[in-house]
């Protein structure tokens, strides 16, 4: 192990050990809540540009294993935790979650105050941040993350969405055909569509509406992913033109997408919201459930027309916006991850309502 540094923009710094991997990194430093499920989080694309800080204290008790994956690979640009796991026991697991780290070339550190960290982050908000075991000094590490770019205005879905087309078979007989944009979607989700008979297209983020009417699918899915939703004006573009054509379904950037393509506004969260125990409120029902949360932006409901739109989902920890409802066409969105991994379950419901706005809209067509 290597001495190593953490430095925020803002003159912070916190002095740990790395592990086996050593040098420089840097990106937005956020912390997540979760006790578990820290494969899904490190695999989840979400977090691209991001070292993510945990905030329970040990991590990587029960290893990592060849399920538990999100996507094709690992996408944090650090992670720091106060103390990692030396001797995992899991039936599941075929490696520890430090020799994952190690083989994925994850700039990974332990040592610091996490607890002392996660409050600096509440106080002052997300920021810029560098993980180093070259680089002591203050002047030089400032210098440096001076020149990385700011999450705000950052396209960061180009990075992590697919290339090609792919398309996911349902499980079983195939009852729907849906079309996935891919901002960074997350395997589960896909898990999730396929069985409950979908088979899905997954598109790449700069599809065209003609493509995508192409396959004549029975409904719209918008992803999750990383960045500023507002620095990716094709993604919006084209679903301002899908809106009255196909039954539309999305999740968190997909969400924020929705929003500002019906004319809306989004700006940043002051940490955001990452975590498996978010409460939220569905106001169609008056059900709370606890959900997986990980953004960093929000829509803002009050840019929203009421007469077009209704907010359905609230939180209720600061009370932004979790979810709307277009009140003419076949269109809902949440910002929380109701395919949870890791997280509760407790809004997974919210892909059947998709399958039956996908029955109504074929039985009236």
């Amino acid at each position: 192990m290597k001495a190593a540094i953490l430095y925020l923009e803002d003159g912070k710094s916190f002095l740990g050990r790395s592990l086996a991997v050593t040098g420089d990194t840097a990106g937005e430093v956020v912390f997540n809540t979760s006790m578990t499920g820290y494969q899904e989080i490190l695999t989840d694309p979400s977090y691209a540009g991001q070292i993510v800080v945990m905030t329970y204290p040990l991590i990587g008790n029960y290893g990592v294993n060849e399920e538990d994956v999100e996507s094709d690979g690992v996408h944090v640009k650090g992670f720091v935790v106060k103390e990692f796991c030396r001797r995992h026991s899991n039936f599941r697991a075929t490696q520890s979650l430090i020799e994952y780290l190690n083989k994925n070339k994850i700039l990974a550190i332990e040592g610091i105050d996490t607890r002392a960290l996660t409050r600096h982050l509440r106080l002052h908000g997300a920021m810029k941040a560098m993980i180093s075991t070259e680089d002591f000094d203050p002047k030089s590490l400032a210098q440096k993350l001076a020149k990385v770019p700011s999450m705000e205005g950052a396209d960061w879905v180009k990075t992590v969405t697919t290339v090609t087309k792919k398309v996911w078979p349902a499980v079983g007989e195939t009852r729907f055909k849906v079309a996935a944009i891919d901002c960074g979607i997350k395997f589960n989700i896909l898990r999730i569509l396929n069985r409950l008979g979908c088979e899905v297209h997954v598109f790449p983020a700069k599809v065209t509406l003609e493509e995508i009417l192409a396959i004549n699918p029975d409904g719209l899915f918008l992803s999750n992913g990383p960045g500023d939703p507002a620095a990716v004006p094709y993604v919006i573009e084209t679903v301002r033109k899908s809106f009255g054509k196909v039954p539309t379904f999305g999740i968190c950037l997909g969400h924020q997408i929705v929003g500002l393509a019906l004319g809306g506004r989004t700006y940043k969260l002051k940490f955001g919201h990452h975590g498996a125990n978010h409460p939220v409120k569905d106001l169609t029902n008056n059900r709370i459930g606890i959900t997986s949360q990980n953004h960093g932006f929000c829509v803002d409901i009050t840019s929203l027309s009421e007469n077009d739109v209704e907010m359905i989902d609230l939180n209720l920890n600061d009370n932004t916006v979790e979810g709307i409802k277009h009140k003419k066409y076949p269109l809902y969105s949440v910002q929380h991850h109701p395919e949870a991994c890791p997280g509760p379950q407790d809004a997974k419901y919210l892909f059947e309502d998709f399958i039956k706005m996908m029955e109504e809209n074929r039985r009236l067509n």
